[in-house]
């Protein structure tokens, strides 16, 4: 198993640094030092290769999101957690999972499962990061749908290329994010 892991590893940091969309096995195996027959030994697949991809680089972003210290309150989390979209090594994580719904693979199988399970996981570090910022409990999970789907939305406008609008936006959802947890 640790070669597999050492080989996920540098395949993930090859699809942080270029992209999912059109990834090959020959190409990217030549690219991380090994050959496609290798990668199929240890993934069986390219469609399992994908999933352990977008896996380990969620588990990364865990991490990031995992290291952010405690802001005083929630508003000023949701403003912590935008800026640190904004920063490698998260920017290139949540594009490796956007990449990959963008290209129809987590809404099937057999990406499906394996995206679920990864959603359930990036919503509980956030709650994480959200309780540690303040948020009651009974709350955190209707803070993480609102605050994940609108980030998400921000990290993907293509149509807004004033920084200062999208910080707004930011704003005005830190400041709601507020709200629901001091309702």
């Amino acid at each position: 198993m640790e070669r597999r892991e050492e080989l996920l590893d540098r395949v993930t940091d090859h699809v942080l640094e270029h992209g999912l969309i059109g990834l090959t096995l020959r190409p990217v195996a030549a690219a991380v030092g090994t050959s496609d027959r290798m990668l199929i030994y240890h993934f069986g697949s390219r469609d399992a290769l994908v999933s352990a991809v977008v896996d380990r680089s969620t588990e990364r972003a865990i991490a990031e999101v995992d290291a952010l210290p405690a802001a005083r309150d929630v508003r000023r989390g949701v403003v912590a957690l935008w800026a640190a979209y904004q920063l490698a090594p998260l920017r290139a994580c949540l594009d490796v999972y956007c990449q990959a719904a963008a290209t129809g693979l987590i809404g099937r199988e057999p990406y499906l499962s394996s995206a679920r399970a990864v959603n359930e996981r990036w919503a509980l570090a956030l709650q994480e990061h959200l309780v540690r910022c303040g948020a009651p409990r009974r709350r955190v999970a209707r803070i993480v749908t609102l605050v994940d789907s609108a980030l998400y939305g921000f990290h993907l406008d293509l149509t807004t290329d004033r920084p200062e609008v999208l910080a707004r936006g930011v704003e005005d959802l830190a400041a709601a994010a507020q709200g629901l947890a001091t309702a």
